[in-house]
């Protein structure tokens, strides 16, 4: 019998290797469906959703703190950066560098935003803290509604927007570096003092976190990847309206964040995933698709109260610890 002090997984680098592969072979997968706009469209709001849906884990799942605004920041990147768009080009089409000066006009505001919205509200907690939040984005909406540089009630249309050719590429290694970024921060020294806020404040702050600073952080830092998405939303669709962004489209995004286990990227990009692709394949039950709907997230958080993943990150090094162990148990 081999000693299971033994096991032991190799240096990361097959494992980044792996990863690679893995992104490419996604790839490849992306560009095949491109070719269709049907599954073209999905992929475009699959992308966004994963944003939305991690850019939210770093408050809730990260901080500890339930915000039931996201939507609010998102309408405010996607609004910045469809003006940003339409002072710089006339015709209907924008170039990569415009674009993404468009996105980085969403993400900052949006992040302004974010900072005069946390300082005050992240003062609160828990019940209080999402009804302010709510507040804000249902504020934020009527403002939309009201100002006519925005398009008013009708909204804004013949926003600029990327080749057919390059847009799902583009959005796709946009969402890949936003996921990344976010995960850098939140796994550094900064990352580290927000899960120690999580966990303790009281804690934290005894043990010399600045837990104003760091609160406030991790909320700019979620405001400014929502208005990010926004700014890609906005250019995909070519046309925007205030009610999209309503309290329903805050409460679907904090669902994602749910269903994957808060505190988890992986878990919050595969439900994101999978929520938007659920409705999709009960199209064809379009009696009972919002009742299955329903019925699946309920069965989902009954089995896994948690989430899919819980607070853990889907890992190859302990899936490959899982397969060697079921090797040796089966030569034991």
């Amino acid at each position: 019998m081999m000693d299971k002090k033994s096991i032991r997984i190799k240096p990361s680098l097959p494992l980044y290797l792996v990863t690679a592969v893995a992104l490419v072979l996604l790839y490849l997968l992306v560009m095949q469906l491109d070719n269709q706009v049907y599954y073209s469209k999905i992929l475009v709001l699959m992308l966004i959703n994963i944003v939305l849906a991690v850019s939210l884990n770093v408050t809730v799942g990260c901080l500890g703190q339930i915000t039931l605004g996201h939507a609010g920041f998102m309408s405010v990147g996607a609004y910045t950066a469809a003006l940003v768009s339409k002072s710089m080009v006339t015709g209907s089409n924008i170039g990569l560098p415009q674009y993404m000066l468009a996105l980085l006009c969403g993400g900052i505001v949006a992040g302004v935003v974010g900072i005069i919205v946390g300082i005050p509200a992240l003062r609160l907690k828990g019940d209080y803290l999402a009804i302010i939040t709510l507040a804000f984005g249902e504020i934020i909406r009527v403002l939309i509604e009201y100002f006519d540089f925005t398009g008013g009630g009708v909204g804004l249309s013949k926003i600029p927007r990327l080749s057919k050719a390059s847009q799902v590429t583009i959005i796709f290694w946009l969402a890949i570096v936003c996921v990344v970024v976010m995960y850098v921060i939140m796994t550094s020294r900064h990352g580290r003092a927000v899960l120690a806020i999580r966990d303790d404040e009281i804690a934290a702050e005894a043990s010399g976190v600045n837990t104003t600073y760091y609160k406030t952080f991790a909320f700019t830092l979620s405001a400014i990847f929502a208005g990010i998405a926004g700014g890609i939303y906005a250019h995909s669709q070519g046309i925007l309206q205030a009610k999209t962004f309503d309290f329903n489209y805050s409460i679907n995004i904090l669902v994602m964040v749910v269903l994957g286990g808060m505190g988890s990227f992986t878990g919050a990009i595969l439900s994101a995933i999978v929520l938007t692709i659920l409705p999709e394949v009960l199209r064809g039950f379009n009696e009972y698709r919002m009742i299955s709907y329903a019925v699946v997230l309920i069965l989902i958080m009954i089995f896994r109260p948690r989430g899919l993943l819980g607070r853990s990150e889907f890992s190859l090094r302990k899936l490959a610890r899982i397969f060697k162990k079921k090797g040796v148990n089966g030569h034991e």
